[in-house]
C-alpha cells in the first residue's frame, strides 16, 4: 500500500491508459452490436449463426489473439491499437448477445401498439424497443466493460496493459507490493466503471424508478392491512 500511495501520479497515468484500452473496444462493440443485434433478432436462423459465431469468438483465448492481430493487420506488437482490436472482437461478441435478448425484454403489447400506430421497423427499433431494452442492454454492457478492464492486464505481456505492467514489473523485481498496487487499482476501476454505468442506467430509464415506487408503495399498503 505504501508504494501506490509513493507511486500514485505513475499509477494514475497507467490508470488513464488502461480505461483507453477498456473502453474504447466497449464503444467499438456497441456501435457494431446494436445494429447486428437489431436486424438479426427476429430472423431466428440468422440469430442462431451469429450467436454461435460470437460464442466462438469469445472462446479464443486473448493472449493467442493480442499476438495474432499484429499479423492481421500489420501492426507493430507494441502497437496499443493490438489490444483495442483483441477486445472489440471480446466486447462485440458479448454485445452480439446481449442486444437481442435486450429487445426480447420489451413487452409484445407495446411493439403491437407501435406497429397499430404506423412505425415503420426502424423507427419502432430506434424509438420505442431500443429505449425500453435499456435497463437489460446496460447490464451487459456493465459486464463487458468489468471484463475488458481485467483482460487489459493481460496486454502487459506482450509489452501493453496499461496498469498491467505493475504486475509484469513487480514479478520481475519480486516486489509484491507492486503487484498489490496494481491489484488494487484495477479493482478500483473496475468498481468505478459499473457504478457509473448502473448510475447511467438508472438516469436513462426513469420509469423503472416509478415502477419500483409504485410497487413498494402497494406492498407497504398492503402490509398494514385495513385501517
Amino acid at each position: 500500500m505504501r508504494w501506490l500511495l509513493d507511486n500514485f501520479d505513475y499509477v494514475v497515468d497507467l490508470a488513464r491508459t488502461h480505461l483507453y484500452l477498456a473502453l474504447t473496444p466497449l464503444l467499438i462493440g456497441l456501435v457494431v452490436a446494436v445494429p447486428v443485434g437489431t436486424a438479426v433478432r427476429a430472423v431466428p436462423w440468422l440469430r442462431r449463426t451469429t450467436l454461435t459465431a460470437a460464442s466462438i469468438a469469445f472462446t479464443i483465448p486473448s493472449l493467442a489473439l493480442f499476438v495474432t492481430v499484429p499479423e492481421l493487420f500489420g501492426l507493430s506488437i507494441l502497437d496499443p491499437l493490438n489490444v483495442v482490436i483483441a477486445l472489440a472482437v471480446y466486447s462485440t461478441a458479448l454485445l452480439v448477445r446481449t442486444v437481442p435478448e435486450a429487445l426480447d425484454s420489451v413487452p409484445a403489447m407495446v411493439v403491437d401498439a407501435a406497429t397499430a400506430m404506423g412505425f415503420t421497423p426502424l423507427r419502432r427499433a430506434l424509438a420505442v424497443e431500443l429505449p425500453l431494452a435499456v435497463p437489460v442492454l446496460i447490464s451487459g454492457i456493465r459486464v463487458v466493460a468489468v471484463t475488458n478492464i481485467s483482460l487489459v492486464s493481460v496486454g502487459s505481456l506482450i509489452g501493453i496493459g496499461g496498469l498491467g505492467q505493475l504486475f509484469t514489473a513487480g514479478y520481475q523485481r519480486d516486489y509484491p507490493d507492486q503487484i498489490l498496487a496494481g491489484i488494487i487499482a484495477i479493482v478500483f476501476l473496475a468498481l468505478v466503471c459499473d457504478l457509473l454505468l448502473y448510475l447511467a442506467g438508472r438516469l436513462l430509464t426513469p420509469w423503472t424508478r416509478s415502477a419500483h415506487g409504485r410497487r413498494d408503495a402497494a406492498l407497504l399498503r398492503a402490509t398494514e392491512g385495513p385501517g
